[in-house]
């Protein structure tokens, strides 16, 4: 696997941290041989909270699918192990899905928004993102949706050959919306 570990925010890499991070994420190809290249990024932040400041977000790309996970941790050594295991966990169950070993549906996502105190704030932009969309099948959509962790998916149906939005409900199922030519 070739395995690019990218430093952000004053932070360095040293031999020893990418040894480490080599020898952790580099293990993940003996569950998923297919795994081509990987983009590991590690960050400090200027939290307050002292438990999240190292963020390592990890990118593995196994012929075209991507899988993500993304930890924090007081300890940039704990925030690769967590990581690590994330990464593990949602390797085990697309090889279930991609061979059909799995027991159906995902497992459904709990969790509330606090809504309310960000409501008075007014709403803005303040990433932009740009990013290829590929042709695929839905039920392909949803395993890369659960792969990358998001609530929601951005691709073109193959079937349709229409934009797709796929998402997360909070009943634990999923959501299309197609968009029409008009």
């Amino acid at each position: 696997m070739d395995l690019q570990v990218i430093a952000k925010n004053n932070m360095e890499i040293t031999e020893a941290m990418q040894t480490y991070v080599e020898k952790k994420i580099g293990k993940l190809v003996r569950y998923l041989p297919t795994i081509t290249e990987g983009k590991v990024e590690i960050s400090r932040e200027g939290a307050k909270v002292p438990q999240q400041r190292f963020t390592v977000q990890v990118t593995l790309d196994s012929k075209g699918v991507l899988i993500r996970a993304q930890e924090k941790s007081d300890d940039v050594r704990a925030a690769i192990d967590s990581v690590a295991d994330v990464l593990s966990k949602r390797i085990e169950r697309y090889k279930g899905k991609l061979y059909d070993k799995g027991r159906g549906t995902s497992l459904t996502r709990q969790g509330a928004t606090a809504e309310a105190e960000e409501a008075e704030a007014p709403r803005r932009v303040v990433k932009d993102k740009h990013f290829m969309v590929k042709p695929m099948p839905v039920d392909e959509a949803v395993h890369q949706m659960e792969l990358l962790g998001h609530d929601f998916f951005v691709f073109t149906d193959a079937d349709t050959e229409t934009l797709s939005v796929l998402y997360r409900r909070k009943d634990g199922n999923y959501g299309l919306i197609e968009a029409e030519r008009g």
